[in-house]
């Protein structure tokens, strides 16, 4: 006799089953963490986690010649994308009246998540870094906290209270890669004992010239970048009276701002490469990209908009990216076929 075939009851429980887990993987696999993951804003992803790489490894570049222990490296690369990514998250929930406006598919507007849900989000993404940066260096936790109250007093307090808002937001990025090298390039200011020092400075110097030079190239060039995004949000800034500084002094004048900020942002990431002697990979890469961002805020200049403001925001993520994956680039040829200009 052959196999009994299944009735056609038998046939729907199986359906009804099948069709019950792959409801429950769509809900929890796909669609639940999708609103975490836009907080986490993907689109500019690779800016935030190719800076503390780049960060780690210059650093170790410049004080061994080599690369960084591969375990502090990878939780150096999450800790510092934590702590920015928690920044974003508390942002958003700072601001839904205005993104309600201005940024209406955001995951808190859509009701995807929860105030109260976003706000534990932020704190433990916080957390992590907290975690990280006390392991790696206790001095990077106190630059990350230094960072985190910078940030947050800008998107609690200042962004409603001053056109010089921006400026807080600069400091508190600028601060990230010191943070990041402090972590394998400890100054020994605040050893107490629980610091983790992967090298140690033979030469006593607290910071040396490319990590100041890193972390001023990355507060500047973050107030152009965070003053294109404020150009895009206007509108929702006039109505709820945030007096930004596109607001204040209007589009064009912030164009102006902005070009300025990548003028000298360009110029010292060229500066990077020369002290950190690095080599034609970086140079072409900060070249190159430098003039190509040059030429996009000159843009914005011609076209002060809102909208050409937004698009210069991206604009200037990509670039940053590009700088921080041509330095990670040319140290790793360094480290791997030697010293020499072509590499």
């Amino acid at each position: 006799m052959g196999k009994k075939r299944p009735s056609y009851t038998e046939k729907e429980a199986h359906t009804s089953k099948t069709s019950g887990y792959l409801r429950i993987y769509r809900r929890y696999i796909i669609e639940q963490p999708k609103p975490y993951i836009k907080l986490l804003r993907p689109e500019i992803a690779a800016m935030d986690l190719a800076l503390p790489a780049s960060s780690a490894l210059l650093a170790t570049y410049l004080l061994t010649g080599g690369f960084p222990p591969l375990f502090p490296f990878v939780l150096a690369v999450i800790g510092g994308y934590c702590a920015i990514a928690s920044t974003y998250v508390f942002n958003d929930c700072c601001d839904i009246d205005i993104d309600t406006i201005n940024l209406p598919d955001r995951p808190l507007i859509a009701s995807e998540i929860t105030k109260k849900q976003a706000l534990l989000y932020a704190f433990l993404l916080f957390l992590i870094a907290s975690a990280v940066a006390l392991y790696l260096n206790f001095e990077s936790l106190v630059v990350l906290i230094a960072a985190t109250i910078a940030v947050s007093t800008y998107s609690a307090i200042a962004k409603r209270a001053t056109f010089l808002s921006f400026l807080p937001v600069g400091l508190a990025y600028g601060l990230v890669p010191i943070g990041v090298w402090l972590a394998f390039d400890p100054a020994g200011v605040l050893n107490i004992g629980a610091v983790h020092s992967y090298a140690s400075d033979p030469a006593g110097v607290l910071l040396p010239l490319p990590a100041i030079l890193f972390g001023t190239m990355i507060c500047i060039t973050d107030w152009g970048f965070t003053l294109s995004g404020v150009a895009r949000d206007i509108e929702g800034d006039q109505l709820r009276g945030a007096p930004t500084f596109p607001v204040t002094f209007g589009v064009p004048m912030t164009s102006k701002l902005v070009m300025t900020c990548w003028i000298c942002g360009v110029a010292l990431s060229l500066a990077i490469g020369y002290t950190a002697h690095l080599g034609l990979i970086y140079l072409a890469g900060a070249g190159i990209g430098g003039c190509w961002m040059l030429l996009q805020a000159a843009d914005f200049v011609q076209n002060p908009t809102p909208e050409r403001g937004g698009r210069l925001f991206l604009q200037a993520s990509s670039y940053r990216a590009v700088i921080f994956v041509s330095m990670i680039a040319n140290i790793v040829a360094l480290c791997v076929i030697g010293h020499g200009f072509w590499f």
